[in-house]
């Protein structure tokens, strides 16, 4: 009896490093969800990157309608499946004077390379470099991070803390590790992850207004994530708005979502 009990206490043991293992090798394929490239967009071009290793990061830009110099911009980084492309109409909406850049991550649309969080944040420095000198050094520049995007967002304005105007973050997390331990708390996934997003690490060297949008019932990221993170800027950087009634995937379908990104009440 004692050899079976000690057998199959083996079997669990192997089976639990088993998946341990395997959550290890597959975690960035479970992170990001490259999406296709889209139809071009009217009123639209494409900026290219060149960014290390031989990729090329794509941007799709809607140029701002004045063709004053130092017209404002907008930078803005999605979700892990979104195809970032199709948030242009509500961002035109939020933002009609300036000129939007929505990246496109490696391995998204046209952009080549494999994602990670290292080359993510290095694509978002590189791109609010050009468009800094495209504009010129005292113009505003807003970020906007969705989802996954809050952690590159933060990152950048954490690194560029007196380079950009405002800050906002949708359905946003603390860490991607504090996330992936709620949904996987058998597992220990803060020692198996490899792009961990500590947002909540890099918020007290933000000194850009901020804007943090949680969704009420969002069961992607819980609503407690982006109040967990709301919490750690400096008192009077940050402003956090929770959207009543909104999930996840359809804050931005809510009346109040295009004001908010505008800074309207």
């Amino acid at each position: 009896m004692a050899r079976l009990l000690l057998g199959a206490a083996a079997l669990t043991a192997f089976a639990y490093v088993a998946l341990c293992a395997l959550l290890f090798v597959l975690q960035r394929s479970m992170i990001y969800y490259p999406q296709p490239r889209g139809p071009a967009l009217p009123g639209t071009t494409a900026l290219t990157l060149d960014a290390g290793g031989g990729a090329r990061v794509e941007v799709t830009v809607r140029p701002s309608p004045s063709s004053e110099s130092g017209a404002p911009a907008v930078l803005y980084f999605g979700g892990n499946a979104e195809a970032v492309a199709y948030s242009l109409p509500e961002l035109a909406t939020a933002f009609p004077d300036h000129a939007l850049y929505l990246m496109h991550y490696r391995g998204y649309g046209g952009s080549s390379g494999r994602p990670s969080e290292a080359a993510l944040v290095a694509d978002a420095l590189a791109l609010h470099e050009r468009v800094r000198a495209a504009h010129g050094a005292r113009a505003g520049v807003v970020v906007v991070g969705r989802s996954l995007g809050s952690g590159v967002a933060v990152q950048l304005a954490a690194a560029r803390p007196r380079e950009v105007a405002r800050l906002v973050l949708v359905t946003p997390y603390d860490s991607l590790a504090a996330l992936a331990a709620r949904f996987y708390p058998i597992f220990p996934v803060r020692w198996l992850l490899l792009d961990r997003y500590d947002s909540a690490q890099h918020a007290p060297q933000v000194d850009a207004p901020t804007l943090v949008v949680a969704a009420e019932h969002d069961d992607v990221i819980p609503r407690a994530h982006a109040e967990a993170l709301a919490a750690r800027f400096r008192a009077g950087v940050a402003t956090l708005h929770v959207v009543a009634g909104a999930g996840h995937n359809d804050i931005s379908e809510s009346p109040e979502y295009a004001r908010l990104l505008q800074g309207l009440p």
